[in-house]
């Protein structure tokens, strides 16, 4: 079982939480200049806008939205290895160099924070004598985890060994993850290592859309993804990204999801969406940032040099033609409503309360309406008050940090008009900043992928971001690495 957080309570007898927040996590440190986000999509039509079935075109090739007519040759059928191998390599040949140095740095930080954890297993021993190291897994079983195990394995209901009735907030957490372990569990027997390979597979999808997202539009595409891919794995929580936890699946539905916005592909763009959506509550976020990309896209015919990371988005102009052209894609774009009210009904169904959902997050994490004003009070006095002991004090340090990053790519992205990424920020900040204190916002950072590509645009015009992140930022990723492998609370 899990230890518990920090057990400053509001008021009453609220239920301590028994693992990090299930509400997204990552960068704890602030940037120090403007942020630059793409201005543009890499491919897109001028006129009125249609679902695509061309493969994306430019340096990125095909990801999310992308037909096999031109991506590549036919396999050949008579090739040797079966129809397995065709396929293993026909995915291959869709990898772009600048996919496979994101994929070899992906796989080269995997092994470091492997190593850290076997590191973890011998600061925290066990067995009676304390010289016998951890088992390896065992440094991955850590608060979260324990929670989308029992789901995958007992249900959201079923009582299990050592169960605590009074403080079971297993419907605090979406039914995805659990669901993908459950599948994996029946060709991985181990349960944390069948979690482990769920993110390890997941993640890898994750940075190559990122990195293609860095590139869309850019002539110095590759290099901008190669730097949102390093920008991200070398963050602070970057830990969470290898742990048996719900950031790497969500990201690899999400990211593919918002490539394939980018390229006008609304029936990608919207399942995609649905299936991030089972995952994380954040799914919703990210069908509101894309209902803004496909009502910019339908207003706006003409859309600025995508060349130009600087240009802003142009005012809208009138829609023109018919309203099909716009309702069968906004038709897509509220399809992530549906997971999300049959998990409700579900709960419902269950429980008898329309909000169990929420009141799970309540009762578990002090998840209540707060103003951000108190928010952000209780959270100072929490972090520099002397109300914790100094590993939690410190934990909500980063929570304040993040919280002032995500600020302050808020504004930039504002500033820039930038308004669908814009949206799925304030969402973010306004779920995570109006409870009684901040809560896992370093790993919400993970998800709010303009951070990193604007990093990566940054650090390509200043040289020193790069630096400046390497020297300052990046050493938090080991140290939260550390305080998570060893059980302790890490956000």
């Amino acid at each position: 079982m899990t230890t518990s957080p920090p057990t400053t309570e509001p008021s009453g007898t609220a239920a301590e939480p028994s693992g990090n927040a299930s509400e997204p996590s990552g960068n704890a440190s602030e940037p120090a200049g403007p942020i630059a986000e793409p201005s543009g999509n890499a491919s897109e039509p001028s006129g009125p806008i249609a679902e695509p079935a061309d493969p994306i075109p430019g340096p990125s090739g095909p990801i999310a939205g992308s037909s096999d007519t031109d991506a590549e040759p036919r396999a050949d059928s008579r090739s040797p290895g079966g129809p397995a191998a065709r396929r293993l390599r026909r995915l291959l040949d869709r990898l772009t160099p600048t996919d496979l140095r994101v994929l070899r740095l992906y796989l080269f930080t995997r092994l470091g924070l492997w190593l850290i954890a076997y590191a973890g297993a011998w600061l925290a021993p066990t067995g009676p004598d304390a010289r016998t190291p951890a088992p390896w897994l065992s440094r991955w079983e850590q608060w979260d985890w324990v929670h989308y195990q029992h789901i995958a394995q007992y249900g959201y209901f079923a009582p299990f060994p050592g169960i605590d009735t009074p403080h079971d907030n297993r419907v605090a957490f979406f039914p995805g993850f659990p669901l993908v372990l459950r599948a994996v569990h029946t060709l991985v027997p181990d349960w944390t290592a069948a979690g482990l390979l769920v993110s390890l597979v997941s993640g890898a999808v994750a940075v190559v859309a990122l990195a293609r997202i860095a590139g869309l539009g850019r002539p110095d595409g590759d290099a901008a993804g190669r730097l949102a891919g390093a920008f991200l794995l070398c963050s602070p929580a970057a830990v969470f990204l290898a742990a048996g936890y719900t950031e790497s699946l969500f990201l690899a539905f999400a990211l593919p999801a918002w490539l394939a916005a980018k390229h006008r592909n609304w029936p990608l763009a919207g399942l995609l969406t649905a299936a991030a959506t089972t995952v994380r509550i954040s799914g919703l976020f990210l069908a509101a940032a894309i209902a803004a990309e496909l009502l910019l896209a339908l207003r706006t015919p003409d859309r600025p040099d995508d060349d130009d990371p600087s240009a802003p988005t142009p005012t809208p102009a009138p829609v023109r033609g018919s309203a099909l052209r716009w309702l069968r894609p906004l038709g897509w774009c509220l399809l992530p409503a549906v997971p999300a009210a049959a998990y409700t009904v579900y709960l419902r169904a269950h429980t008898g309360d329309w909000m169990a959902w929420k009141h799970a997050e309540e009762r578990g994490w002090f998840r209540d309406f707060h103003t951000p004003a108190e928010a952000f009070r209780h959270t100072w006095q929490n972090a520099f008050g002397r109300l914790q002991s100094p590993g939690y004090a410190v934990e909500f340090q980063l929570e304040l940090a993040a919280m002032a990053v995500g600020v302050l790519l808020l504004a930039v992205l504002l500033i820039r008009r930038r308004w669908p990424e814009a949206l799925y920020i304030a969402l973010n900040l306004w779920a995570l900043g109006t409870s009684y204190w901040y809560l896992s916002i370093p790993r919400a950072t993970l998800l709010w992928w303009p951070l990193w590509t604007g990093l990566a645009h940054w650090s390509l015009r200043r040289r020193w971001v790069k630096e400046a992140y390497a020297g300052v930022v990046a050493p938090l990723a080991v140290v939260i690495a550390v305080l998570f492998t060893s059980g302790r609370w890490a956000g």
